[in-house]
Formats: C-alpha cells, sequence, structure tokens
C-alpha cells in the first residue's frame, strides 16, 4: 500500500545543498525554494493538532516586511501564539529530511515520541498574504494536511494578526472565555465595536493617512473602515499603497520597515504638516507612526513610543478605576529600544522594565508573566497582555463613583481592542488613535514626551556569525573573547554611551547598535564597535 507521508514528499523534493532553520518568524527565504518546506510544514501542523487532542493549529504563508520574491512560513498554536519551542525544532529537522523515506519515518518518530494517535481529527486553518507565490504553496501546504489525513480550513487572503486571530477564535468559540466569531466579519466587528466603547464619545482630531505596504493590510483596512463610525464622529482615514494588483511592489519604498529603517516617509506620502501619518508592513503585524513638523523635519513615532503612549494610558486607567492596589502595569522592551524611552518608563512613569532577547516570543513569554504587559519591538511589533486574574480582577470590580466607572468601562473596551494572541497594526493603530483621543494630544505633544538619544545601526558581514554568543539579554558578548572588553571601552568615552553587537537571526551578520548624547557620537561610537566586531570576525 502506497504511504500517503513519502507520496507527498516525494511530489514536493528538497532542493539540494539547502539547510532550512525555523528562525523567529518561522521559515523564510526565496520563495522558490520552499515548495518542500510548505508540504512538510502542513504535515507538522497535523501532528501538532493531534498532540493537543484535536485543536486547531494555524499556519500562515507571509514573508512580512521582506521583498517581494521572498516568502515564509509559520506555524500558530491554539491561543494564537507563537509555536512551542520544541516544535520549532522538530520542524527544522522535519524540513531538512534528504528523502521521501526518511520525512516518512521521522514523521512516525515524532507521532511514537509524543504518544500521538494518527487516527484522532486534526485541523489545520490557512492564511496567506498577497505574494504572487503564495498560491502555489498554499497548494503545497494542502497537499501535506491532506497527506497526513487532516482537515484544512483555507481562509484565503489574511493579514498575519487575522489568522491569529482567526486560530483563537476557534479553539475559544465553545468556552466560556470565547475570543470572537471566527470570521472575517466577526474580526471588523468585534474591534470596530470596541473601538467606538473606548472612544467613549471622545472626538478625534484631524485625520491619519495609513501606508499599507502595497501588502494584505490595505484591502483589509478598507473592509475595517466600514465597520468604524462615520468620519464625521470618529476617524478618517486616507489609504495610500494599497496596491495588491502588482504584487512587484510589495514592501518597495513604503511600509513599516522602510520607514524605520531610512527614517523617512514614503516617497508616496502626500500629507501635509503635522498631520498623523503611519504604515503598516506587508502582513500588517508592524506599526510605525511619524509626522513632518511645520519645517518639514520629519519625526517617527516608533515601536518605543507606542509603548511609552499605551502603557502611560493603561496605568492612568488602572489608577482612576481604583485597581491600581491590586493590578501592576510593567513594560517588555529588547535592547534595541532607545535609552530615553527606558528612562521614560522608569522615572517618569513608575513602572517596571523587563528587557528580553530579541524576537517577539521572548517578549510575549515575558509580559504574559506580568498581570498586564505591554510589549513592544522598536521596528513596531507588539501588543498587550492581560492575564486571567487581572481580567478577572477587572470584571468583578466595583466601581466607586462614576469617575471610576468611566474609566473602567474605557479599560474594558480598551481589553476588547487589543489583539492579545498577537501584535496587530490595524488593532494597535486604533487603540493608538484611541489613546491621542483622551490625552487630547496631536503628534507633535506625543513626540514631546523624551528626547530620542541618537542611534545608529549597522551591519556587519562576517564568515560565521555563530561565533558571536550573547548573555543578558543579548546586551554583552561572552563570545569571541575578550571582545566586550574592547566595547565596554569605547562606550565609555562618549557621554551617555550604550553600544552592543548581536548575530542576526537570519543572516551571516552581527548586527551593531549604538547611540549617545549627540549624533556625531553615536555614528562614532558605532563605527568603532563595527570596527571590533569585524576584526574578531576575520581573526
Amino acid at each position: 500500500m502506497a504511504d500517503p507521508i513519502a507520496e507527498v514528499a516525494k511530489k514536493h523534493p528538497a532542493p539540494e545543498g539547502i539547510v532550512y532553520a525555523y528562525g523567529t518568524a518561522g521559515f523564510r527565504t526565496k520563495a522558490e525554494v520552499l515548495d518542500s518546506v510548505m508540504a512538510r510544514c502542513g504535515l507538522i501542523a497535523a501532528l501538532r493538532s493531534r498532540a493537543l487532542g484535536g485543536k486547531s493549529i494555524g499556519v500562515m504563508i507571509t514573508a512580512s516586511h521582506n521583498p517581494p520574491e521572498d516568502n515564509g512560513v509559520k506555524l500558530v498554536e491554539p491561543l494564537g501564539n507563537m509555536l512551542a519551542e520544541e516544535w520549532e525544532v522538530l520542524s527544522t529537522e522535519m524540513a531538512n529530511k534528504a528523502t521521501p523515506e526518511d520525512v516518512s519515518a521521522f514523521y512516525r518518530e515524532i507521532a511514537e515520541r509524543f504518544n500521538i494517535k494518527l487516527s484522532t481529527p486534526a485541523h489545520v486553518v490557512i492564511g496567506r498574504d498577497t505574494r504572487a507565490s503564495g498560491a502555489r504553496l498554499l497548494s503545497c501546504v494542502l497537499d501535506g494536511v491532506k497527506a497526513a489525513g487532516a482537515e484544512p480550513k483555507d481562509y484565503g487572503f489574511l493579514t498575519t494578526p487575522q489568522l491569529h486571530y482567526m486560530v483563537r477564535c476557534l479553539n475559544t468559540q465553545d468556552t466560556s472565555d470565547a475570543y470572537g466569531t471566527p470570521t472575517e466579519p466577526g474580526y471588523y466587528e468585534k474591534f470596530s465595536e470596541a473601538f467606538k466603547r473606548a472612544l467613549g464619545g471622545k472626538k478625534i482630531s484631524g485625520s491619519l493617512t495609513v501606508d499599507c505596504a502595497n501588502g494584505v493590510g490595505g484591502p483589509k483596512l478598507t473592509e475595517l473602515v466600514k465597520y468604524l463610525p462615520p468620519k464625521d464622529q470618529g476617524l478618517e482615514i486616507f489609504v495610500v499603497n494599497d496596491n495588491v494588483i502588482k504584487p512587484e511592489s510589495l514592501n518597495v519604498e513604503c511600509g513599516a520597515d522602510f520607514v524605520k529603517t531610512n527614517q523617512r516617509a514614503p516617497p508616496s506620502s502626500k500629507s501635509g504638516p503635522n498631520d498623523r501619518c503611519c504604515s503598516l508592513d506587508g502582513d500588517a503585524d508592524r506599526l510605525v507612526y511619524y509626522f513632518k513638523d511645520s519645517n518639514n523635519m520629519f519625526h517617527l513615532l516608533d515601536g518605543d513610543r507606542i509603548a511609552t503612549l499605551v502603557a502611560s494610558f493603561l496605568g492612568d486607567l488602572v489608577r482612576h478605576s481604583g485597581l491600581s492596589d491590586i493590578l501592576k502595569l510593567g513594560v517588555v522592551q529588547t535592547a534595541y529600544a532607545n535609552g530615553a524611552a527606558t528612562n521614560y518608563v522608569e522615572q517618569n512613569l513608575k513602572l517596571t522594565v523587563d528587557c528580553t532577547p530579541t524576537g517577539v516570543k521572548h517578549l510575549h513569554h515575558a509580559a504574559a508573566k506580568l498581570d498586564i504587559g505591554v510589549y513592544f519591538e522598536a521596528n513596531g511589533h507588539g501588543t498587550v497582555i492581560f492575564s486571567a486574574a487581572t481580567l478577572e480582577a477587572i470584571a468583578k470590580h466595583e466601581p466607586r463613583s462614576p469617575a471610576q466607572k468611566e474609566s473602567l468601562d474605557v479599560l474594558k473596551a480598551c481589553i476588547d481592542l487589543i489583539n492579545q494572541s498577537v501584535g496587530d497594526a490595524l488593532s494597535d493603530m486604533l487603540l493608538v488613535e484611541v489613546v491621542l483621543a483622551h490625552k487630547n494630544w496631536g503628534p507633535q505633544e506625543w513626540l514631546a514626551t523624551y528626547n530620542d538619544l541618537p542611534n545608529r545601526l549597522l551591519k556587519v558581514v562576517v564568515s560565521d556569525r555563530n561565533q558571536f554568543k550573547t548573555t543578558d539579554a543579548e546586551r554583552k558578548l561572552v563570545k569571541p573573547d575578550g571582545i566586550q572588553k574592547q566595547i565596554d571601552a569605547e562606550v565609555q568615552k562618549v557621554r551617555q554611551g550604550r553600544s552592543f553587537a548581536r548575530a542576526s537571526g537570519t543572516e551571516d551578520a552581527v548586527r551593531v547598535y549604538a547611540e549617545a548624547a549627540t549624533r556625531a557620537e553615536a555614528d562614532d561610537l558605532a563605527r568603532k564597535v563595527a570596527e571590533i566586531v569585524k576584526a574578531a570576525g576575520s581573526a
């Protein structure tokens, strides 16, 4: 009898000479070499679903902010969170099996290792972004899912956060903590309704121009707008860079990564002085704000700024609701967070800051340990997590005055407005607009909360990135020997200096970050640390 697992591996053979790795964002590389990986991820998703008693597992086909010719895939756990680390390792092993027979043998080995009954029903939920390669790669995933005898549910085009939302809704729909309706209209209804409640009658001043990176966020935002209050009562949104008809324009001179990296607005931006603007990335899970002042100077309001804005607002709501005695709020950052942002949270907001290694899964994990955990990477990817005990305390809390009730109602609405399964650019955007409306702030007032320290990020190409080992949430190098001492010596020479070097998660390079009191000092420090890294990398 034919072996369906070996057959599907034979149908989608692995190219020779390529080693795949499940990184912080799943598998991601040139789309033309991903067919075998996609089919095998279909197999892994089916096994993971069975290991969890038939719960729905998500598969998202996307390469986010990468160029149009790339693609990728990541698996999503039942509550919309990242794949368990142990299964990332299994996925990497599966992707690198040489022959169809090896694939089949490993599939059965996993089943045996985790006592998985292969007769258990399995459910796999799939979404994809708008890349030209998406349809072909979807068919490879479906081949893998069907070969494993699992039931696929293809949602077609979705933002990455929408796929995470669908997975969480499907797995909680028959429980007391049902997350929402697992349909696209269900997504728009949940977040638009929460947005209206969170505004609490406050007026939003001015309009918002949203650059959608010519990705899937464009059509989805256009759909979401239909559910929001009319612009004269709510938010007037101008959608730009939403051309999904030309997949080759995805992320080209637009999108969150372009704005963050180049520190300038997309060339297509037609906004005027002090107009609020924001950019999504290609799969709409990152968000950065920015504006040009009356002197045409560009100002970026990145993930650090969003984190401080949201933490300040939620902290006020907790206090004004009469909950500050029982709930503690904290902020989670990575080493890339600007030192001025960290200082503002600790000194002005009087909140704790945790620092984790780079990668959303690390931030999410740390935030989940707090009552209310606000986490954002500087690149604009982030969300807020409320613990189960916190949600219970908020639900039970009896306000003692009309003012407390008002704050409590807004806090409850914000909980519904925030996509707690994953960073969601559309949900985060609505949250930022709510905060600005309540504070009666424009972008200038937001920018004025603190002054960013000038910083520089450089990339040093090395022959082997694995020789660079870090500790202290990637802020210190322990290998090669002696290198941290040299970096520390350079840092001491500049005012408010800070610098670190860490191996890239995706290429043979080391990223060097430096900040200091002035632009010249930050640039000089980055250059000197890059030279130290280069010398160590070629030694």
